[in-house]
């Protein structure tokens, strides 16, 4: 697997992450607490989002009444999320021949964050605690019974699960005996029993990931050596020997998606790579040969890395290929797909749908539609009967007629860039008024990028007549190689210039009053907000820091020991902080070492067990700025992570919000 992939999918926990276990206790909780504004200053700040708004914002962000439908892979049972009076959601399961509904898993204190069917009469739920990130795998009969911690191991970090369909085994990689590396154990999900698979010795060069078949077979690894260079290893069928394919730089994108299960070529994979150009495309690859079959799909515009295969009943045949263009794009192949395509796309039109679920024959399948103005609906599609049948409106409150366009747009950077992006407008803006704007700067940076669909903030902000801005300034994934490097060692230089000439391009379309501009963000979003207060301190009259970066300094000396193998990488993206010239450059564009620059009012928001962007972060410039005799309202919850993922954190934050953007904007 190549680093540039691995990053690309879990880029805001490896390179914005931090894994610091900073756990509320009895005794002692994380952070500084005197900073914490009260709670007489947050009801405060709630009170100025004041007029006669049609929506609320429980409208927006309480949980919907039923979620994340799936059916079981004999198709007899569906199950579901459904929450109850105290906003937990709960997992249960319904017997589609008798009707019956049974409370498979229970969610207490902690939020169940993912769950799934193992087999027909098993279900799989992840779980941390109070959002650190200490992820558990759990697995359970659907009747609730027979419940197992899969991982029961303390302070350990599960990489990866992969289930070996038909059999009553997974293969997870957790960092168990070295913290700074993971190894594959496989688990019988009935019994709990494990066992090591494969040992990764060397620190200096680990594997970095592992290459499975459907069987469970190891077949490859990738090798980190010296941090930079990435080494895809293959073993030969019939030698047993695992010989290396492919040495690549880690910018560069050579990964095996799946073995290609519908040839009798057992070295067939599909796999996505840019040697050779500049945006990711997919490829057949025979890894003996060490040699492409052939080109499968590509883009000019945009990367392409997302393969959808059938299951053991199809022959494990292509169905599609799908990718994030200007909006989601779907690529037909397989004639089973392409007849579920044909049909879906005349009974929904414009607006997206995907596949959430399917039995193992493909007979039933549950559809999510959605768009701009939709949150997203649920249907069942009988795949032999050709029909769709409506199962669940997730957010019926929200009527589409209310809800706000969100225009792709794009615009020239001021050194030549096309930069792509989406703006939200609220109807007054179509109308010919100039509204208030949020810019919304988004995660990661690197490899992540905004998409155009439903998005509850913009929609939210929407409907307080605010215009919302996102901009996938350079270092954003999904438009090539080049456009993504182009933003390394640009983290709150040009990076912030992109997002400035998206200001200049919406202003300049005369939808946005130019006195009325707040930016808010969280992540790198949050340290975009600090910078942009900073940076351009004339072009914001506010702005919000959702658990954001204040020093990159912290920042990086706090990194756990699983990043330890990517730190080149770091100093690659980021600054080179043993550089002088660059840890010069890193200290310029530190937020809590520009607080001089800062003249607008801020709002700091942090989840006290925050694996990635520590408490500390916040403390800091809340800290620094008071110190200034500049205040700052600071919220802070003690039972949240990277992001709130509780109801009441969610609404109290998002009130919150609303009352900062409407007090300033109103001075």
């Amino acid at each position: 697997m190549n680093l540039n992939s691995k990053i690309l999918g879990i880029t805001q926990v490896v390179i914005t992450s931090l894994m610091i276990n900073a756990q509320t206790t009895e005794n002692k909780l994380p952070g500084d607490p005197t900073l914490v504004s009260s709670k007489a200053t947050i009801e405060k700040l709630i009170s100025y989002d004041k007029g006669n708004f049609k929506y609320k914002v429980e409208d927006y962000f309480a949980r919907p009444k039923a979620s994340q439908f799936k059916i079981s892979p004999d198709g007899l049972y569906l199950s579901y999320k459904e929450k109850d009076k105290d906003s937990k959601n709960h997992v249960y399961v319904k017997d589609l021949k008798s009707g019956k509904i049974t409370k498979a898993l229970v969610e207490k204190d902690d939020l169940i964050r993912s769950y799934g069917w193992l087999n027909k009469k098993r279900l799989f739920y992840t779980q941390d605690k109070g959002g650190n990130e200490n992820i558990h795998l759990y697995a359970a009969d659907i009747d609730g019974k027979n419940l197992k911690d899969l991982t029961p191991f303390e302070g350990i970090t599960l990489n990866s699960v992969r289930l070996i369909k038909d059999t009553e085994f997974v293969i997870v990689s957790m960092n168990k005996n070295n913290k700074q590396i993971f190894e594959p154990y496989k688990i019988n999900f009935n019994t709990g029993e494990i066992t090591q698979l494969y040992e990764n010795k060397d620190v200096k060069s680990p594997i970095d990931d592992y290459l499975f078949d459907r069987q469970g077979n190891l077949r490859g690894y990738t090798i980190l050596e010296n941090g930079l260079t990435t080494k895809l290893f293959y073993k030969d069928l019939q030698t047993g020997k695992f010989n290396l394919v492919k040495a690549t730089d880690w910018k560069d994108t050579f990964s095996v998606i799946s073995f290609n299960d519908n040839s009798k070529n057992k070295d067939e994979v599909y796999l996505v790579t840019n040697l050779g150009s500049d945006k990711s495309r997919i490829v057949l690859y025979d890894l003996k040969k060490n040699a492409i079959i052939k080109e499968v799909y590509s883009n000019p515009t945009f990367d392409v890395s997302s393969i959808a295969q059938a299951g053991k009943s199809r022959n494990y045949e292509l169905d599609y290929i799908s990718y994030n263009g200007i909006k989601n794009e779907t690529i037909p192949v397989s004639k089973f797909y392409k007849e579920i395509h044909d049909k879906l796309t005349s009974e929904f039109g414009d607006k997206q749908f995907g596949i959430a679920s399917s039995d193992d024959k493909n007979e039933k399948l549950l559809v999510v539609v959605d768009s701009d103005k939709l949150y997203g609906k649920y249907y069942e599609y009988d795949t032999k009967n050709k029909t769709t049948k409506l199962l669940f409106d997730l957010m019926p409150q929200l009527k589409e007629e209310d809800m706000a366009e969100m225009r792709p747009i794009q615009f020239k950077s001021r050194d030549g860039l096309t930069i792509h992006g989406y703006i939200t407008l609220p109807k007054a803006a179509l109308n010919g008024e100039k509204v208030p704007l949020i810019v919304n700067p988004h995660g990661g940076p690197q490899g992540i990028r905004d998409d155009w669909g439903f998005n509850p903030e913009t929609q939210l902000f929407a409907s307080r007549g605010y215009a919302t801005l996102q901009v996938n300034f350079r270092i954003s994934g999904g438009y090539g190689k080049e456009f993504q490097t182009s933003g390394y060692k640009q983290i709150g230089r040009k990076a912030m210039d992109d997002v400035e000439d998206g200001v200049k391009y919406a202003i300049e379309q005369g939808w946005i009053d130019k006195s009325k501009v707040a930016i808010y963000g969280g992540s790198h979003g949050g340290y975009a907000t600090l910078m942009g207060l900073i940076k351009t301190p004339d072009l914001y009259s506010c702005g919000v820091d959702y658990v954001g970066v204040s020093n990159i300094f912290t920042f990086f000396d706090s990194f756990p020991e699983y990043w330890k193998p990517y730190k080149e990488m770091v100093k690659q993206i980021w600054y080179d902080l043993d550089n002088p010239e660059e840890a010069k450059i890193a200290k310029e564009v530190s937020p809590v070492f520009q607080i001089d620059k800062i003249k607008k009012p801020l709002f700091v928001v942090q989840g006290a067990n925050d694996p990635r962007v520590n408490i500390n972060e916040s403390d800091q410039i809340v800290k620094a700025l008071r110190s200034k005799g500049f205040e700052v309202p600071y919220m802070v919850k003690y039972d949240e992570g990277h992001g709130f993922g509780k109801e009441p954190n969610r609404i109290v934050f998002y009130k919150s919000m609303l009352g900062f953007f409407a007090e300033n904007f109103n001075k």
